[in-house]
């Protein structure tokens, strides 16, 4: 039985200068139906969808309701034909609770809390919400902040929504619960979209599969008659391998020791409180989390950028000797010759200097660093070259600044400059965010490069999938205390996803 068309949008351009987001794309959303925009990063996912909502128009192309062509010209006009998006980025009042932020904006500011929280609670108990009307945001989980984000839609009247990245912050559990919430509407006849790149959510709640591939339609499929494998080669073009290789290194030995780490930040709230483990050589230790349990402060802490207010960190040399970290900035960490690289999750911010090109850039870590492997090459314009080819950098050339390229492009140049290093420990802050699946495949392999070199690899990451995969051990924090630590062969999601929201002191895997 065929479904029945909610929207459907015909040659839709849109271009940002010289750069064209969108080419001609043809697309149709059915109702009852949950389909998953798929694509690498930079393929035009999000700007369709921010023109179907209303926050962007397209340059050429026409869009329909039911057979006849509408305009949407804001999110205002969006709502008006029954769309509505949920975006990365809650755009919430902290100190409102569910229903005033739901409600706010409408009835030309006239509010009726009584009726609207009564509406609310309906909507809640018909899809299967679990929220308090009267809860301030400022106390909830993201998971309850997302839930207010999609009540408010429903509220307005949307029965076309649109989700971008809607698990990017949640454990498997939460993402079970939205999933059961998704279905639920379906059942009742809502038009769902889905933007993401997590392959095996896409087969777990999608009807239909619809790939971009570089600002163009390249197909839709059933769901059911596709795999994880196919779908990687659509997006990318040619047949990418999703094997990631988890080697046993021979000897794995310490290299870093942490004990009862704790750092306050400058408001006084604890960010790390008595974080104690040990990172090895010849070892991925992942660290999983939710968004804002301490990950930044963890690493930041080890490397000198973070001031500590108790504990110790100590390296541990090739000959055994013991070299206590805390006390010491990066540059007295650098010039005890310590071997330490990091990635941070700032990129420009903090990793690459904007105005530099990726061949300067190189060079400014061997001046850093005074002399080692970057000086030893005499040529940071080969290496910059090297990381051009390899990992596929999109850039007029070496000397191109840095900021005017994408974000994935930054990460790429970041992460092959840090491995190219040659660290003892080598620190990553979510590697393979921005970054299509094809490097994010490569920057795997290479960090297992590393740590069978005997590099004591960190790797902060938020795809719980890929942490199993990959790890060796993984580290769990929750609010900023080690919630446990498990061996990533034999972890479930499940198990990391408790750890994640309750708090046990028992730990494994030492």
């Amino acid at each position: 039985m065929e479904k029945k068309c909610a929207i459907e949008m015909k040659g839709i351009t849109k271009r940002f200068g010289q750069v064209t987001a969108n080419d001609s794309i043809d697309l149709r959303i059915n109702r009852g139906e949950i389909m998953a925009l798929l694509g690498e990063n930079g393929s035009g996912k999000t700007t369709l969808m921010n023109m179907l909502s209303g926050i962007y128009q397209p340059d050429e192309g026409e869009i329909y309701e039911d057979g006849s062509r509408i305009y949407i010209r804001s999110p205002r006009e969006a709502y008006e034909y029954g769309i509505g998006m949920i975006h990365q980025h809650y755009k919430l009042i902290e100190v409102f609770t569910a229903t005033q932020n739901i409600i706010l904006g409408l009835n030309d500011g006239k509010m009726d809390i009584a009726a609207a929280e009564a509406r609310v609670k309906e909507i809640c108990s018909r899809y299967g919400f679990d929220i308090d009307p009267g809860k301030k945001v400022y106390d909830m989980s993201v998971s309850q902040k997302q839930t207010v984000e999609i009540v408010k839609v429903l509220y307005r009247g949307a029965d076309i929504l649109i989700l971008d990245e809607p698990t990017a912050v949640l454990t498997p559990q939460e993402t079970q619960k939205l999933f059961r919430v998704l279905r639920n509407m379906k059942e009742d006849g809502k038009a769902i979209v889905i933007i993401t790149h997590k392959l095996h959510e896409v087969m777990d709640v999608s009807d239909t599969v619809t790939v971009l591939r570089k600002g163009k339609y390249i197909g839709t499929v059933n769901t059911a008659d596709t795999d994880p494998q196919a779908l990687t080669d659509m997006m990318v073009g040619h047949a990418v391998s999703l094997n990631i290789e988890r080697p046993r290194y021979p000897d794995p030995q310490r290299k870093l020791i942490v004990e009862g780490l704790t750092v306050v930040d400058e408001e006084g709230i604890r960010r790390l409180d008595s974080v104690s483990f040990t990172a090895n050589t010849g070892e991925i230790l992942g660290v999983a989390g939710i968004s804002g349990s301490g990950q930044k402060e963890l690493l930041e802490a080890i490397t000198g950028l973070y001031p500590v207010k108790e504990g110790s960190i100590r390296f541990i040399g090739s000959d055994g000797s013991e070299t206590e970290l805390v006390g010491k900035t990066p540059k007295k960490i650098r010039e005890t010759g310590i071997g330490m690289a990091f990635v941070p999750e700032d990129r420009l911010g903090m990793g690459l200097v904007g105005s530099m090109g990726m061949t300067g850039n190189m060079l400014l870590r061997s001046w850093k660093n005074g002399k080692g492997a970057l000086l030893r090459k005499k040529d940071p314009e080969a290496l910059a070259n090297r990381i051009w080819k390899d990992l596929d950098v999109v850039t007029p050339g070496v000397d191109y600044p840095v900021r005017r390229l994408s974000g994935g492009n930054v990460q790429k140049v970041l992460v092959g400059r840090e491995i190219s290093s040659e660290p003892a420990v080598l620190m990553t802050a979510y590697a393979v965010r921005g970054l299509d699946i094809n490097t994010s495949y490569t920057i795997y392999s290479l960090l297992t490069e590393q740590k069978m070199k005997g590099v004591a690899v960190i790797y902060v990451g938020e795809d719980l999938d890929v942490l199993i995969e990959l790890a060796d051990r993984i580290l769990v924090l929750c609010g900023g205390r080690v919630a446990g630590i498990v061996d990533g062969r034999t972890a479930t999601k499940e198990e990391i996803g408790l750890l994640m929201t309750h708090f046990d002191s028992k730990e494994s895997g030492e």
